[in-house]
């Protein structure tokens, strides 16, 4: 149990360091993973056959994908904000 706690610590040691823009992907990484985890329970609950034809969509993929270019493109803005400053 104490090898768990070191493993905590050390990762709060190293989001003390991480710079903001950092930890908005940390916490990304962490809203897929615990959408990935919902996503397996409900699985493992007998999800309707319907809903899963409806999520591989063609269509439902595509929305994932403009939202995933979506969220690149504003980390990328506020990327370049950071490093140039507000623009007056």
């Amino acid at each position: 149990m104490s090898k768990r706690l070191t493993d905590r610590e050390q990762l709060l040691s190293q989001l003390n360091h991480l710079t903001d823009s950092e930890v908005e992907d940390v916490l990304d990484y962490l809203v897929r993973l615990e959408t990935k985890r919902t996503r397996i329970v409900r699985t493992d609950s007998g999800e309707d056959d319907l809903l899963s034809a409806l999520s591989g969509a063609y269509e439902n993929r595509r929305a994932r994908q403009v939202l995933e270019w979506e969220t690149v493109r504003r980390r990328a803005d506020s990327f370049v904000f950071v490093q140039t400053g507000p623009r007056l």
